[in-house]
């Protein structure tokens, strides 16, 4: 039994190794995609235009506004004089962020009375203005403090001062958060694409029949197809894994060895349903398909984008049924702290539970196929 499946894991790993666009696509193209990805997928909100409406004229606004161009955060900081050129820069995305400074400014700051100004957002692009409206807080508030003045955004803060500490990532570092989820998905997607490929390729190049009339049965045609997916999917990982720790300089503060063996298990998962995909489907271009309809919403219902917390009820329960899911979590919890073993083994017998249910779907369906 065991040397027919190694036989058959010998030719699946040669014809993998042999093709050109297996090679590139599974082997070369997720650590490229990884480095352009870290740095392509920041939250970070950069070279930003805004406008600015200043009525007051008063030093004290210039001052403000001074603080503004002298932000890295806006590339440029336009002056316009009034609300009909705020709105077509807006309207025109022309820029992010408006500033409307109101003529009193100046007067109620040097009367130690609250002054208000006026931040309007392009709603559109809400995240980045979300991002933004902080900066101009943050921006504001330190030219309170270096002024002693009262200038408040929107609405009137109490008094007083915050500390802030970040733990796991001090510095703001958006590499050291997009590292881990990237690497969960990249990895996802190498096991999804060699295994939902593999039997539909066999159908589409007419050998499948000859799989069926040799002496291995069903199940060792399932486990021969299984292993080499996991060794190359595998061996992708460590490649993108020692890339984002040794030069993207990613912190890996917990044990290698977990997170291989949690990868291990994640894989398993994510090749049963490759191979249940691939099953289903008569040419690559059918798995292609059924693979891009799994994985799109997979990796949306991740928590790898929005927080799980923001969704449903119902979805959030849905998500746990997602093994992208839970293999974030551990790669953050590994990457950036030493999570203990007790919070691993929580998102890890759910991966288990998957893999014992998609490999026996697939497993079924296969049998009922070739039957």
């Amino acid at each position: 039994m065991w040397k027919r499946i190694y036989a058959l894991v010998i030719k699946e790993l040669l014809a993998s190794f042999l093709d050109r666009q297996t090679r590139l696509v599974v082997l070369v193209s997720p650590p490229i995609l990884l480095l352009i990805y870290s740095f392509a997928l920041t939250q970070e909100v950069q070279n930003v235009s805004m406008v600015v409406l200043n009525q007051d004229k008063g030093l004290v606004s210039r001052e403000l506004i001074s603080r503004f161009e002298g932000s890295p955060t806006f590339s440029e900081v336009k002056h316009v004089f009034s609300h009909s050129e705020i709105v077509r820069a807006i309207e025109e995305e022309g820029a992010l962020a408006a500033v409307h400074i109101q003529s009193d400014f100046s007067r109620r700051l040097s009367k130690g009375e609250p002054a208000k100004l006026q931040l309007i957002l392009d709603g559109r692009r809400s995240n980045a203005a979300q991002i933004l409206g902080g900066y101009v807080s943050e921006i504001v508030g330190e030219f309170n403090l270096e002024s002693g003045s009262n200038a408040i955004v929107a609405s009137p803060t109490p008094k007083g001062s915050v500390i802030a500490r970040t733990y796991f990532n001090p510095n703001f570092d958006t590499i050291w958060s997009a590292v881990p989820g990237l690497f969960a998905g990249l990895v996802a997607t190498v096991g999804f694409m060699v295994s939902s490929l593999s039997i539909a390729r066999e159908r589409e190049l007419g050998t499948f029949e000859q799989l069926l009339v040799s002496p291995l049965t069903p199940l060792e045609i399932l486990v021969g197809k299984t292993l080499p997916a996991l060794l190359i999917a595998m061996i992708s990982g460590a490649a993108m894994l020692f890339l984002g720790v040794l030069v993207l300089n990613v912190p890996l503060e917990g044990s290698i060895a977990l997170l291989f063996f949690a990868m291990l298990v994640y894989l398993i998962a994510i090749i049963g349903i490759g191979l249940f995909i691939s099953s289903l489907a008569r040419t690559q271009q059918q798995a292609i398909i059924g693979l891009f309809m799994y994985m799109v919403p997979a990796i949306l219902l991740s928590g790898y984008a929005t927080p799980i917390e923001n969704m449903p009820d119902w979805l959030q329960n849905l998500t746990q049924t997602n093994p992208i899911t839970h293999f974030i979590v551990i790669c953050r919890g590994i990457f950036l702290k030493e999570v203990p073993g007790l919070v691993i083994w929580h998102h890890l017998w759910p991966m288990l539970l998957i893999s014992l249910v998609s490999l026996s779907a697939a497993a079924w369906l296969f049998k009922k196929k070739t039957a």
